[in-house]
């Protein structure tokens, strides 16, 4: 039977339309700029921990400082839980619709480019790893959100660097993932008031994943002249049972030898999570390698600085266990190859600074 002129081109235009997207209805962060390859960067701006339904007035004092980018280390939402979601992911949609809704937060998304990897918190429930079920529609939703770019978008896990500026002033930004590919975690038989993690003792316990620990020793062989790691969680400090490289030490030490057998540049590793702030050192093959931890924007610890502190003695922390809310800054000075790490208060006074050449 010959079929009408109409309904074949209906059937041509139905043929031709494009497929339903798999990221239609998640929510986007507003657009926002990218970085100039040639950007000889000199100050940045980092932080963690922002619960979307708290005030966002942090976000104003970020922009006050003036960076050329921010770096988004993870918990940047809180995944709502709650009867009325079907899967954890949906708790996840609603706090990034909810983030949507902060006009600081969209004022700095619109003027200062963003770097953004996940935590907890914005991949899944408390303290999960590689067993989450909805792990790929969480990463979905957040490369969706953040515009991540395509190298992200090309494997499992939201892992991704960026590399600007000219020759002499090459800053390599590595942004790990440290949930996707992640093993479960030892557990303590009771949660203490320092954490409810003990070290794993499995050899085969990972927290990057074989791929990506593949891709991280690719990205320390490029040149560059500065690099800065973000790990979510901490990498230096040994001295709680709370999330940490340091639950799995064959993990950590397998980073440190990574990071000391790079090709020949400056480091600094930033990291969050702890909802405190700190700044830390550590000798590594003859090598000082610094952290600074900041952490939460706007949910610190409840307890103040002064008790936090006493709580968490850290032979590794040059400074008290910062427990209130904060954000981090980066000052680069290219002349004299040196680095000025500032904790600043959620209204932009500093807290803690060190200064370190590099």
């Amino acid at each position: 039977m010959t079929r009408s002129i109409p309904l074949l081109a209906a059937a041509i235009l139905a043929a031709c339309a494009p497929l339903p997207s798999p990221d239609d209805g998640l929510p986007a962060a507003v657009p926002g700029p990218q970085l100039a390859s040639d950007t000889a960067l000199t100050h940045v701006a980092f932080g963690s921990c922002n619960v979307q339904r708290n005030p966002q007035g942090v976000w104003n004092a970020i922009a006050a400082a003036d960076p050329q980018l921010f770096v988004a280390m993870g918990d940047n939402i809180y995944e709502e839980t709650g009867a009325q979601f079907a899967t954890p992911v949906d708790g996840i949609v609603s706090a990034y619709e909810a983030l949507n809704q902060s006009a600081p937060f969209n004022a700095l998304r619109r003027s200062v480019p963003m770097l953004a990897t996940w935590d907890d918190h914005d991949f899944g429930p408390n303290d999960a790893g590689g067993s989450f079920e909805h792990r790929a529609a969480s990463e979905r939703a957040f490369e969706h959100y953040w515009s991540a770019p395509q190298e992200a978008r090309d494997h499992p896990g939201v892992y991704h660097h960026l590399t600007v500026g000219p020759q002499g002033r090459q800053v390599q930004v590595i942004m790990l993932d440290t949930r996707f590919f992640r093993s479960d975690l030892a557990r303590l038989p009771e949660e203490t008031d320092n954490g409810r993690f003990t070290a794993s003792t499995d050899p085969l316990a990972t927290m990057l994943g074989q791929a990506q620990w593949a891709w991280l020793e690719s990205v320390l062989a490029e040149p560059a002249d500065l690099r800065v790691l973000v790990s979510s969680i901490q990498v230096l400090s040994e001295a709680h049972g709370w999330e940490a490289w340091d639950n799995f030490p064959l993990e950590r030490t397998r980073l440190l030898d990574a990071l000391t057998a790079r090709a020949p540049s400056g480091l600094v590793i930033l990291s969050g999570d702890r909802h405190a702030a700190g700044i830390y050192e550590t000798q590594w093959h003859g090598e000082t390698i610094v952290e600074v931890t900041s952490s939460s924007l706007n949910a610190p610890m409840s307890r103040g600085t002064q008790a936090a502190t006493a709580r968490e003695p850290d032979p590794l922390r040059l400074t008290p266990l910062v427990a209130e809310a904060n954000f981090g800054t980066m000052a680069i000075d290219w002349p004299s190859r040196s680095l000025t790490l500032v904790i600043r208060s959620a209204a932009g006074e500093p807290i803690e600074t060190l200064s370190r050449s590099f």
